[in-house]
């Protein structure tokens, strides 16, 4: 059975602003240095999906940019245009009729764009476990992370240990909300949670029979395109359409209400870099804790993340900050904070001040 990736890559970075906006996302920066973020996602999986397999599902604005950085293996056919932002259920049904209608039914791997994983051999491990558990069952598979410490950032998944599908296979209980720190002590120490990746696997055939079932609205709507899809009037009945779908996530619509989930626990030093305060996991800090990509010049300043470029930057009795510098913007917060950072950019949305989106 053939394999294919679908990247989620129409995502703002909210978090990651001011270095993150919509003309400039997340998963087309560089940030660890070695490759743009959405190129290190689909080397990822190299020897388990083909490149030429893989789906990239964006939007409108981010279309060009997405072209320009994307690895040359990659067919600029398969990146997938969504007219408006529909949450990540419609996302999926989207990419699962394009695949069934041209190719027919295969598994299907859906990872976000911007994740950063240290362990590249662990990874694929992992997912070709899932790539083969999806192929011989008709079960919908997620890829849970062993939590290291009591994220309030991270959803969380409950599991049964109990093993029907062989060793390190468990039967999901719940999907669980990002929680509150003393609740997230509590799913640590219960050993009985994983975080949630955001990473799927499962046959096409199966995730439309799971929007038939759970999402018929979206199902019945979206496919009234699948009739046009590879002609010329594609586009068009797409953009008619697709801003009349359900706004809603895959994890609210489909994995918490069906009851044949599974999940596969990773441990392959998985981080999200959603925030600021996540760049721990790819830097070390130096001798006073600081993260420092910037020219800077520092005193008395400990466990502080320092990011910025054109101009010197100065700190003097600082701890636990975050300093983002960038052309036009000034980014200065607790690090406890880092998870609010949304919030400055809801509020420039809120003042209609698009320059700096």
């Amino acid at each position: 059975m053939n394999r294919y990736a679908v990247i989620m890559a129409g995502g703002g970075g909210t978090r990651f602003w001011p270095l993150s906006r919509q003309t400039t996302p997340k998963q087309v920066l560089n940030i660890s240095g070695n490759d743009v973020m959405i190129n290190e996602t689909i080397k990822r999986y190299d020897g388990i999906i083909p490149f030429e397999h893989s789906f990239i599902v964006t939007n409108q604005v981010q279309e060009k940019l997405i072209k320009d950085v994307l690895l040359e293996y990659v067919p600029h056919d398969n990146i997938l245009v969504e007219p408006a932002a529909r949450n990540t259920a419609p996302c999926i049904i989207y990419a699962a009729l394009v695949l069934m209608k041209k190719y027919g039914d295969g598994v299907m791997c859906v990872f976000p764009s911007d994740h950063y994983i240290t362990d590249g051999q662990g990874f694929t491990n992992i997912l070709e476990k899932a790539a083969v558990l999806a192929e011989q069952t008709d079960k919908l598979i997620t890829i849970g992370i062993k939590p290291t410490f009591p994220s309030t950032g991270y959803g969380y998944i409950n599991f049964n240990k109990y093993k029907p599908y062989g060793e390190d296979v468990f039967e999901v209980l719940e999907f669980v909300e990002k929680p509150n720190f003393d609740k997230a002590k509590q799913y640590i120490a219960s050993g009985n949670y994983l975080w949630n990746s955001g990473m799927f696997v499962w046959k096409v055939s199966v995730i439309i029979e799971n929007f038939k079932r759970f999402l018929p609205r979206i199902y019945d709507r979206i496919r009234e395109f699948t009739e046009f899809i590879g002609t010329d009037k594609e586009k068009e009945v797409l953009e008619q359409i697709y801003p009349t779908l359900q706004n809603i996530s895959i994890d609210f619509g489909i994995m918490e209400r069906s009851n044949e989930v599974l999940v596969i626990p990773g441990d392959f030093g998985w981080n999200d870099v959603g925030s600021w305060d996540a760049l721990g996991a790819i830097f070390p800090p130096d001798e006073n804790g600081n993260i420092v990509r910037a020219d800077y010049v520092g005193v008395d300043t400990k466990n502080c993340i320092v990011y910025g470029s054109g101009r010197l930057i100065a700190t003097v009795g600082l701890e636990n900050m975050i300093i983002v510098n960038t052309d036009d913007a000034l980014l200065v917060c607790p690090k406890d904070k880092a998870q609010d950072v949304k919030k400055i950019v809801d509020r420039l949305k809120e003042e209609k001040r698009t320059e700096y989106l």
